[in-house]
């Protein structure tokens, strides 16, 4: 085995880490392990809230930082507790989604609530992809409302998820961010906060920095942390806007493209 050339593993986990059944394969399970004894950390970074998360964690063993919720949550699996939470300023989205609707017409919303334990709102029309999380439907607008957020979700009837975050940052940049988290999956998230924001504040806590640090990723909101990470890599299944980024192309989540670079820096 060769010396591990970075510090850092800085990992997305849908459609990247995990397989489509929400799995982690023993090849990818057993590099990563090598990258650890070699000394390098692994570092789960999601743009899914620390609920929504911490079952994939505890089924991995893990025990150290994680980065939640696109970057807003840095939490420590071992001691199950949050070390820092940012939260959505709930006027200002309240006024980049009127504006958004001026725009495209109502949309469908959902939204992630902060916290250990914070519920996934999902109201009228809003389509929740099939799984086991959990998520509490609400009627009343003002329920979205009553208590601190993470993010927002919106979905438009017609216009794909590109088209509707095009038109949403045409128009509410200035206010808020907007990302494409997954097929079906775009985010209102505090104005400035991604992946990288949470990942430099974990790195720094583990005493690494952007050049110790190896990024995988498959869709546009691992984008910045592409451009914080020394290098950038992009599943084979990743969005075209984040394959013209990254630093290099791996195989597939179903083919274990995490493993393939893996093994490959490691000298297996």
């Amino acid at each position: 085995m060769s010396a591990f050339p970075y510090r850092l593993v800085a990992t997305d986990l849908d459609g990247t880490l995990l397989r489509s059944d929400e799995s982690v394969s023993d090849r990818t399970r057993a590099a990563l392990a090598a990258v650890t004894a070699a000394g390098a950390a692994h570092i789960v970074v999601t743009g899914r809230a620390v609920p929504w998360t911490r079952h994939i964690l505890d089924d991995l063993g893990y025990e150290g930082l994680a980065v939640c919720g696109q970057g807003a949550q840095v939490y420590h699996a071992g001691e199950r507790r949050l070390l820092t939470s940012v939260t959505l300023d709930r006027q200002l989205a309240g006024l980049a989604l009127s504006k958004v609707e001026a725009e495209v017409g109502p949309l469908a919303l959902a939204a992630s609530r902060d916290g250990l334990d914070g519920e996934v709102l999902v109201g009228p029309g809003y389509r929740v992809q099939e799984g086991p999380l959990p998520v509490r439907a609400f009627e009343d607008p003002a329920d979205l409302w009553s208590a601190p957020l993470n993010k927002v979700y919106i979905q438009h009837p017609t216009l794909s998820d590109d088209e509707l975050t095009r038109v949403a940052r045409a128009t509410v940049g200035s206010l808020v961010d907007i990302v494409v988290a997954g097929p079906g999956i775009v985010e209102i998230l505090p104005l400035g906060l991604s992946k990288a924001t949470g990942l430099s504040l974990a790195a720094r806590r583990l005493g690494a920095k952007a050049a110790d640090t190896i990024a995988f990723g498959d869709m546009p909101n691992d984008i910045p942390m592409f451009g914080w990470a020394a290098h950038g890599v992009a599943m084979a299944n990743a969005h075209e806007e984040l394959k013209a980024v990254a630093d290099e192309v791996t195989a597939s989540n179903e083919e274990d493209g995490i493993a393939v670079v893996l093994e490959r820096l490691l000298g297996l």
